[in-house]
């Protein structure tokens, strides 16, 4: 049977039974004495955490040493699950066999079990578990979504707000708008060109100055033709914009929008479920205590009382405390699972989101120097224009854009890790 044990509740501490002959003996300093779930006592040194089942001497209890760094609990809702090889869950004869080093240091060997909740997700406490080894990034030597967002953004007041995957998803949904942007800042200009071609081939047109004669009459005609050629040619670069810029903008942004839709509600439903999980957990951690509290009372009243009949309580008690700590374990290993689940499409997800911002830059400077492409085949007399647009163009790098966002708005590289019991 697995037992779990809150450090912020202590056990009450028994008297000695009627006829104990140790009775008058006073516990040497800083050592308590405790009843276990079984109705067995266990004595406890409040200073170094040592526990025993023998009663302590005054030799055995000074001098006290001070408490262990390590197992001093850290402030926040945090757990110590202790497994079916602790100590409370075995008998006197049974601990008996045991070398006196095992069982003084159970709790040594429990604090291995802590871990953290923020917002229904487990992480471990490095400063609590130092010989735990320390967390390697998924992808070491890049800024990958996957390592940096594991963690809940805080608001101003310090409060969870926000998950690390919709940080993410709307750095996603504002690239997509800056997208469809760019796309009607395009349009624009193929309106502007549009209109531009149209006055350009009506001036072409204009009888002004057409009495001109002589070598100066020709010289007029053919500026007036010039202007119809010139409009010709913002025409065809009008057209060229729509097809060859405009359109792939917007193809690309309805694709993308798909994407991020679906990426969305998978997440947000397996944080749900994950959230459901560890409320089957507490709600179990709440029954396995309030079990073994009743055990407890009725093992002291037998203790106490010297009365045979209520043995059968006991029984029906410590079968409802075993059946307790047994869905504890049921509710904690659907947590574990659900959170696994959502581990790996967080994983999964972020690197997708991850290909498709790269697409997405990609492409925009695909079509971007298409751009200038057609605007040095529009105008060949002022290219010095779009000459500097060339050149910040080809120093456009995803993964250096990436990195700077990442170190900016990153909110844990800590991943997760089960439950423990």
């Amino acid at each position: 049977m697995n037992h779990f044990i809150n450090y912020n509740i202590k056990p009450a501490a028994t008297s000695p039974a009627p006829g104990d002959e140790t009775k008058s003996v006073p516990l040497p300093q800083g050592w308590r004495c405790y009843m276990s779930p079984e109705g067995c006592r266990y004595y406890v040194n409040t200073g170094s955490k040592e526990t025993t089942w023998e009663r302590p001497s005054a030799a055995y209890g000074t001098p006290v040493r001070p408490p262990a760094q390590r197992n001093s609990l850290p402030e926040g809702n945090i757990n110590l699950l202790c497994s079916s090889s602790s100590f409370l869950s075995s008998s006197p004869s049974d601990v008996s066999q045991k070398p006196l080093s095992l069982v003084s240091h159970s709790l040594e060997f429990v604090s291995l079990f802590f871990c953290i909740q923020i917002n229904c997700v487990t992480f471990p406490l490095p400063s609590v578990t130092p010989d735990q080894p320390e967390q390697q990034l998924l992808k070491p030597n890049e800024w990958s979504y996957c390592d940096y967002f594991w963690t809940d953004k805080k608001d101003p007041q310090g409060t969870p707000s926000v998950g690390g995957f919709e940080v993410l998803l709307q750095k996603q949904l504002k690239g997509k708008q800056m997208q469809k942007e760019m796309a009607e800042f395009v349009r624009e200009r193929i309106k502007i060109e549009d209109e531009y071609s149209k006055n350009l081939s009506k001036l072409s047109q204009s009888p002004l100055a057409a009495q001109e004669e002589g070598t100066l009459g020709e010289a007029w005609a053919q500026l007036k033709r010039s202007c119809h050629d010139e409009a010709e040619v913002h025409l065809k670069f009008s057209n060229k914009l729509q097809c060859e810029v405009e359109k792939p903008l917007l193809t690309f942004r309805d694709n993308f929008k798909k994407e991020l839709k679906k990426y969305d509600h998978h997440i947000i439903d397996l944080r749900k479920q994950l959230a459901s999980r560890y409320a089957g957990v507490e709600k179990a951690r709440k029954a396995l205590a309030d079990r073994q509290k009743d055990l407890e009372v009725k093992t002291q009243q037998l203790d106490i009382k010297h009365m045979n009949k209520h043995e059968e309580d006991i029984k029906k008690a410590r079968r409802k405390s075993t059946q307790a700590g047994d869905d504890l374990m049921h509710n904690v290993d659907l947590y574990n699972r659900a959170q696994s689940k959502w581990f790996e499409e967080m994983v999964t997800t972020s690197l997708e989101l991850e290909r498709l911002e790269v697409e997405r830059v990609e492409m925009i400077r695909q079509n971007l120097r298409q751009y200038t492409t057609l605007r040095h085949e529009t105008d060949m007399f002022n290219q010095s224009t779009v000459e500097p647009v060339d050149q910040l163009l080809q120093s456009v790098d995803p993964a250096k854009d990436r990195e700077l966002w990442v170190q900016e708005h990153k909110t844990g590289e800590l991943r997760p890790v089960d439950m423990d019991i």
